[in-house]
């Protein structure tokens, strides 16, 4: 449990950096669809505070509020985007290093498939 309020109390640089731009982006998109944030925190079904928070990027702010305030303008589809396999590079590189070169026979342990 300690290291949850770690995290939240003081994520990492780039973690912290990237709520705080989420956060905004959605505090815009709000703006531009000139929409309060209590009729937000009523169209997703939770309180303001909530919406506050997660337009400040607070690291305490669930998930699933930033879903919901994506959902609300019509942009969750970008949620989509996030952590696909096919752009992890690193990932991708990793699975073709361990990839095998050449199949194996099975040993037969006495069992087979054969009825």
């Amino acid at each position: 449990m300690a290291a949850k309020n770690q995290l939240t109390l003081s994520p990492p640089y780039p973690v912290e950096s990237a709520l705080k731009r989420l956060g905004a982006d959605l505090k815009l998109a709000r703006l531009r669809r000139n929409l309060t944030i209590e009729t937000v925190a009523e169209r997703i079904g939770t309180g303001p505070r909530a919406i506050h928070d997660a337009e400040k990027g607070k690291p305490t702010t669930g998930i699933v509020v930033y879903a919901a305030l994506l959902w609300a303008y019509d942009l969750v589809h970008q949620l989509d985007e996030v952590a696909l396999p096919s752009r992890d590079a690193e990932g991708l590189q990793l699975a073709r290093h361990s990839e095998r070169r050449r199949a194996r026979e099975r040993r037969s342990g006495g069992l087979d498939n054969d009825f």
